[in-house]
């Protein structure tokens, strides 16, 4: 038992494996981390049938941009309480990530439709578009 223990702390995925960044506590829990394409898969599958607006940040672990915001992206996940937040690593769900050709990526769904698109970071412009789809 203590070697599965072992192995499980060596591979973290998702925004678990980004434990050299200091992320904020997520109280609400309004971020879920995809680590497989059947993971992603799932998600979007949920997004087409619900009515609650979603954000999904497409990320990976070696993109300095990527580990810039992310912690923005968690905070910013407790403020906006209406939207759901979504954490993918195009390295981790490289099937259902290959249409994404820059990181970070957001996507916002609503209504099961993507509606909006943002490239790069900034946490002020993501700030701004999440107020916008609130």
């Amino acid at each position: 038992m203590a070697e599965e223990g072992e192995q499980d702390q060596g591979e973290r995925k998702g925004l678990e494996g980004t434990r050299e960044l200091s992320l904020p506590a997520n109280r609400h829990c309004h971020i879920r981390s995809a680590s497989s394409d059947q993971q992603l898969k799932e998600i979007l599958d949920e997004i087409k049938t619900s009515k609650t607006p979603v954000v999904i940040n497409y990320g990976a672990s070696w993109c300095r941009v990527c580990s810039q915001i992310l912690p923005s992206f968690c905070e910013l996940s407790n403020k906006f309480k209406k939207l759901s937040f979504v954490y993918a690593d195009i390295d981790e769900c490289p099937e259902t990530t290959q249409h994404i050709r820059y990181t970070p990526t957001f996507q916002f769904f609503r209504d099961g439709e993507k509606v909006d698109e943002m490239f790069g970071g900034g946490e002020q412009r993501l700030h701004d578009r999440l107020w916008l789809h609130s």
